[in-house]
């Protein structure tokens, strides 16, 4: 019986992640400032980072804030003792405070396998529509650091500070995701009208002065963030039905139920961002408009390059936040995955959750592991690389190096080992040199029409040592 809900459990989350995709905004407007740009071209440069949803929710393992969203939709289903009234769920959810105390918190180790893995940036989840913060702000006691929470008394309670501070000493880059909704609150969901949807419960342009409360609220919580938490790098905010109006992209479907005009003055904490923390790259996500630095699609890869920066965010297991027993992606999976992303000229952001004792299931661990021994021998062909026609050729797919000396064919296996062809054919111009990535054995080629077919010895095809992918290297 607890296998069968397990998987019916899983089935319902990969449901989820289905429902809550986010498109991709259509119209992109190039941020402007100089120091914004030089931030996203090194930005572009790293290929692949590290995502966390973490919150009260994990104790649960639900998915993280829409359970309390009374919209009638897959993600938002109450599950559990406290399900019958939606009053009654919201008041446990948020009595999660109390009894949340994830001992085994400890970022230095996520630092180590995430760097390990050939991960270069992170971004943390401050803060999601739920409205609890895992960081020390002063605008509400909904937060970790809370003396209603028992990890508060923790000295490391403050893990926001703690997370970016161990990745930064690593020289990662730093992103704070921050929901621009906020579901505890007072001046988006008013107790005085029942939530309906996922919006602000109230009409913001009947009700200024409330509205005017939370875009305080907001823009004060950001602040924090710029002012007391180090060197930030990426703004990263959710949320994309808090926007203007005037802003709604018709194509993206999801967000045909915004309700009200919900304008927060982006540019006012754009531009508080940027006096604190210059270069600031801003992801106004599928706001499209001088705000979104970079879009996010959402558990896809795109079939074609995007003419602007771009990162695709995906699961390692088939949730966000923590579920026990979730499916993990095999390592073939995900090094495919980066491989098909890097072709097309954008980073892959791997999402981990953690639980609700701190730490990760030690099968993402694994995992990582296993795209570190991957990336040693085939990193050069991802960092620093950028999209090159074809961009793929059935199960093949390149990049080119930033300073066009080499293009990289990444050559896809249908299993976790390797087993190569007697020949492979790339669609090159022709090489000075051709070299298979983690092997020494000189390799013969021939131009043949528009493809450079390489010749793979037969001590190779079967005993290459690779795993998921392998790398041939042309050298111009």
């Amino acid at each position: 019986m607890k296998k069968l809900f397990t998987m019916i459990f899983l089935s319902f989350c990969s449901a989820v992640l289905m429902a809550q995709k986010h498109n991709v905004s259509k119209q992109y407007v190039p941020p402007g400032d100089p120091l914004v740009e030089q931030k996203l071209m090194q930005w572009q440069d790293l290929k692949f980072g590290l995502f966390m949803h973490w919150g009260t929710y994990s104790q649960w393992g639900v998915v993280e804030s829409w359970s309390i969203c009374p919209e009638d939709e897959g993600w938002t289903q109450r599950r559990g003792p406290y399900s019958a009234t939606y009053n009654g769920y919201k008041a446990a959810y948020e009595n999660l405070q109390t009894t949340f105390n994830p001992v085994k918190f400890n970022p230095e180790k996520w630092v180590k396998a995430a760097k390990d893995a050939g991960m270069k940036y992170v971004i943390f989840t401050t803060k999601h529509h739920d409205g609890f913060c895992m960081f020390d702000t002063k605008e509400t006691d909904y937060k970790i650091t809370s003396t209603k929470t028992p990890f508060s008394s923790n000295p490391r309670s403050n893990v926001t500070k703690e997370i970016f501070n161990a990745f930064r000493k690593d020289n990662f880059m730093i992103g704070a995701y921050f929901s621009k909704p906020d579901w505890h609150t007072e001046n988006y969901w008013w107790p005085y009208f029942p939530p309906k949807d996922r919006n602000v419960n109230y009409d913001p342009k009947k009700y200024p002065e409330r509205w005017q409360k939370f875009k305080d609220f907001t823009y004060n919580q950001i602040g924090e963030l710029m002012t007391d938490y180090g060197k930030v790098d990426i703004l990263w905010l959710d949320g994309g039905w808090v926007r203007p109006k005037s802003s709604v992209d018709t194509s993206v479907d999801w967000q045909r139920g915004i309700r009200f005009d919900q304008d927060i003055d982006m540019p006012k904490i754009a531009a508080m961002g940027r006096q604190k923390q210059p270069g600031l790259i801003v992801v106004d996500r599928t706001v499209s408009g001088q705000y979104e630095n970079y879009t996010t699609p959402e558990q896809e890869v795109p079939e074609v390059p995007l003419d602007h920066p771009w990162e695709s965010c995906i699961t390692m297991g088939n949730s966000w936040s923590y579920v026990p027993g979730d499916h993990y992606k095999s390592v073939q999976k995900i090094v495919q995955l980066l491989v098909k992303i890097v072709s097309r000229g954008g980073n892959l952001l791997m999402n981990i959750g953690p639980g609700p004792d701190g730490d990760w299931d030690p099968v993402a661990y694994e995992r990582l592991q296993g795209i570190s021994a991957w990336m040693k021998i085939n990193g050069e062909g991802i960092y620093g690389s950028k999209s090159v026609a074809p961009y793929s050729t059935g199960n093949i797919f390149y990049t080119k190096a930033k300073n066009d000396k080499a293009i990289y064919a990444f050559m896809l296996s249908d299993q976790d080992k390797v087993v190569l062809p007697t020949t492979v054919s790339v669609k090159v111009s022709k090489p000075k040199k051709v070299t298979l990535l983690g092997s020494n054995q000189r390799l013969k080629w021939k131009q043949q029409n528009d493809e450079v077919v390489i010749s793979v010895p037969q001590g190779l095809q079967n005993n290459s040592g690779l795993n998921a992918a392998a790398c041939f290297k042309m050298e111009y």
